[in-house]
């Protein structure tokens, strides 16, 4: 009998670093302890950075309140993904804003994979989803305050058990009241790029 996969166990921690400031944020457990540490420092780190890149945009200080949360989107097959949320408002500010990022790990090793793991090499994989985006764009009637032209070849994603998700920050491209634009792109649209050795073919059903 193969291994099985099990999800991994998550603890919810918490900072309150400041007044009005709570920045909730996930932990693994149950996992080598190498492993454990090499994604729980990775987790922390990137709540900190976006927290502190919450004062750089507004220009801010201090903040009225602040709120970090985070949100699961795979946890199976060896393979965790998640979002990180900060919601902050300077005081005396018209609007707030929200910030995210993401990662995804594997759970074995604890790697932290980047969007060019994902797909192999030489596929020319910024320019095939650039174009999806540009059509979810337009099918979509995405109101846009700049043009979009194509993504990072570091851009931010996530992944879910059927889908490759690219995201960007509030006001990239699009007015504030679009929020943080998302756009769903099904792995089996990419399947002719996809690397083999990496998170996605997992997903992909096996015969």
């Amino acid at each position: 009998m193969g291994s099985i996969k099990f999800p991994v166990f998550i603890q919810t921690m918490v900072v309150e670093a400041e007044p009005n400031t709570k920045l909730y944020y996930p932990q693994v457990t149950h996992l080598p302890d190498q492993v454990k540490r090499k994604i729980n420092n990775v987790i922390f780190q990137a709540v900190e950075d976006l927290y502190e890149q919450q004062f750089i945009e507004q220009q801010a200080t201090d903040f009225a309140e602040a709120l970090g949360t985070y949100e699961v989107k795979l946890n199976e097959r060896h393979l965790l993904s998640i979002t990180l949320s900060n919601y902050s408002i300077a005081p005396q500010a018209a609007n707030g804003l929200t910030m995210m990022d993401a990662l995804t790990f594997d759970t074995k090793t604890g790697k932290t994979y980047t969007l060019s793991d994902l797909f192999q090499p030489n596929s020319n994989y910024v320019e095939i989803l650039s174009k999806m985006i540009q059509k979810q764009i337009t099918d979509r009637n995405i109101p846009t305050i700049d043009s979009f032209t194509k993504i990072l070849p570091t851009q931010s994603f996530y992944i879910t058990d059927k889908c490759l998700i690219l995201f960007f920050q509030v006001l990239d491209f699009t007015p504030h009241y679009v929020g943080i634009p998302v756009f769903p792109i099904s792995i089996f649209e990419l399947e002719e790029i996809i690397n083999d050795e990496g998170p996605l073919a997992r997903l992909l059903p096996t015969v």
